[in-house]
């Protein structure tokens, strides 16, 4: 019951006769509007989740922005912002000492014979000409100290004997300073063959690994095999790094006795397409011989952690 007075939250307002609320300092009743006032608040009061960057010291709120500060970056495809290592990845490896190309570090069978297929296609006439003229070469030597009649010994086949072993080992290693010219991303022209100063150690080294594998071969055969197996890259230790016959001789056993399983399967592959090679009248030699030679020097340089050229 009203005494009289005025009662202004009576009055209808003009928005559809509803009270109008309260004009006092009183808690209003509840409803829809904002109270009056300077909302919101002042004060350092943390903000409302979001992906915007920190405003404060405080840690920032789980977010894939980048951080503003010197703390560790959250987890986030973003690139880092300051001085952090990369993380890992599939960076090509420098190869410094051989042409900037980096090695395979593990040995494969087929790899080192599809790399020496590969390398040979892409020159094959440079390798081809070299096949034919060291065979013309060797068989001109042979007609000029006697022929291949062996039943009689003269000074003349001594001779002949002499300039024959002393040719086939030049050529070998000629075989080999292609080869290496090939993994080292060079194509060889014919005369890249012969590019090798030290003559005297590829000789002398030569002449070691022949004695060693006839003694084998004396010891009851199986010790000769050994032999040229482990001695079948001392011709690149030779002409690769320079090495004198003796060192090299011990480098090519170190290195293959280090990796004796995947060597040999590699050594009877390239036997097996050599035989083949020879079947239709020694004309697949013409492609088998370089294709071995740069397999085998493909699995040295890999072996060695040398590099080699794509």
């Amino acid at each position: 019951m009203t005494t009289g007075g005025y009662d202004p939250s009576k009055e209808p307002n003009n928005q559809g006769g509803e009270p109008n609320p309260p004009q006092g300092g009183y808690p209003p009743p509840p409803g829809n509007y904002p109270p009056p006032g300077n909302y919101p608040p002042p004060g350092n009061y943390p903000p409302p989740p979001g992906n915007y960057p920190p405003q404060g010291g405080y840690p920032p709120p789980p977010g894939n922005y980048p951080p503003q500060g010197g703390y560790p970056p959250p987890p986030g495809n973003y690139p880092p912002q300051g001085g952090y290592p990369p993380p890992p990845g599939n960076y090509p490896s420098g190869g410094s000492q051989y042409g900037g190309f980096g090695a395979p570090t593990q040995l494969n069978v087929g790899d080192a014979i599809g790399y020496g297929w590969k390398k040979f296609s892409q020159n094959a006439g440079v390798w081809i000409a070299f096949v034919v003229a060291a065979a013309l070469i060797q068989f001109v030597i042979n007609v000029i100290f006697g022929g291949f009649d062996t039943n009689e010994l003269t000074a003349l086949s001594i001779i002949g004997a002499i300039v024959s072993v002393f040719v086939s080992i030049l050529i070998q290693a000629a075989y080999v300073r292609g080869a290496l010219h090939e993994t080292d991303g060079n194509r060889p022209s014919f005369g890249s063959f012969f590019q090798f100063e030290n003559i005297g150690a590829v000789v002398v080294a030569s002449l070691l690994v022949s004695l060693m594998t006839v003694v084998g071969f004396i010891l009851l055969i199986i010790p000769g095999f050994i032999v040229i197996f482990l001695t079948w890259w001392t011709l690149q230790f030779v002409i690769d790094q320079n090495q004198q016959p003796v060192d090299a001789i011990k480098s090519s056993f170190r290195a293959i006795s280090s990796n004796v399983g995947p060597l040999l399967l590699l050594a009877l592959a390239l036997v097996g397409i050599n035989i083949l090679g020879a079947i239709p009248c020694g004309l697949g030699l013409l492609v088998t011989i370089p294709l071995t030679i740069i397999a085998s020097t493909y699995a040295y340089r890999v072996t060695t952690g040398r590099g080699v050229a794509p």
